[in-house]
């Protein structure tokens, strides 16, 4: 049976992996995206519903809401958007930094999910379960120097699935995932490849492959639901 697969952040790295692989298995995929990369286009032409969404207008959520609401077996929403401000980010006070991280990480999921809770359930009773998705960060546990504000979204988002978790439950399952080095950017040099490598016991980058199967063992997990799941190369463990 096809499924729609809510994704927001389709167009590069994991949110691009991701809609890739579940059009590749038959599904509908609902996408978001906020810059319009070359990847965009390939998604459409493979037949993904796609929205220009930025996740700080309230308007471009409610659009967002009401097309999911049209969709047929909404089985999954995954909550990959992300910003990634540091505290001394030009022309932005304090404030203003802190209020978007927390509007993308989590005032969108939220609103997001909230509003799409009794259709996740229905269709849930239909397709046999549903779940949520949030793709957090290992600094959400760790903290961050120069990038507390986006950590401290990360942990609220968090405790987003703890809550939800527990609303949803049993038709839905919501997790999160907490990736740390996943790939590497064209833009990284060597020294920096070095420096990101030598934080995990395990020095390599985990590739977007890890983080698809892990996504789909917890959507079709039936006793796994507000739980973290960290994708980091044992970086505790240093």
């Amino acid at each position: 049976m096809s499924r729609t697969i809510l994704i927001t952040g389709v167009g590069k790295r994991i949110g691009f992996a991701l809609a890739s692989y579940f059009l590749e298995q038959g599904h509908k995929v609902l996408g978001t995206y906020r810059t319009h990369y070359p990847s965009i286009e390939q998604l459409a032409q493979r037949g993904a519903t796609l929205i220009q969404c930025e996740l700080t207008d309230d308007n471009a959520i409610a659009a967002l809401i009401k097309q999911a609401q049209t969709m047929d077996n909404l089985d999954t929403i995954i909550h990959n958007a992300s910003d990634w401000l540091p505290d001394n980010a030009h022309n932005m006070s304090p404030s203003q930094i802190m209020q978007q991280m927390m509007q993308v990480h989590v005032g969108a999921p939220y609103q997001i999910n909230l509003a799409l809770a009794a259709k996740l359930k229905q269709d849930a009773n239909d397709i046999g379960g549903s779940s949520i998705i949030h793709f957090t960060d290992y600094v959400a546990e760790k903290g961050s120097k120069k990038h507390m504000a986006y950590a401290a979204s990360k942990a609220a988002l968090h405790n987003l699935t703890l809550s939800f978790a527990s609303l949803l439950a049993p038709q839905v399952t919501v997790n999160s995932i907490a990736p740390a080095m996943i790939l590497f950017n064209e833009h990284d040099d060597d020294a920096y490849k070095v420096n990101a490598l030598a934080k995990a016991i395990l020095p390599k980058e985990a590739g977007l492959e890890e983080i698809v199967q892990l996504v789909e063992y917890l959507r079709n997990s039936q006793y796994v639901t507000g739980r973290s799941y960290a994708v980091d190369g044992g970086r505790h463990l240093r």
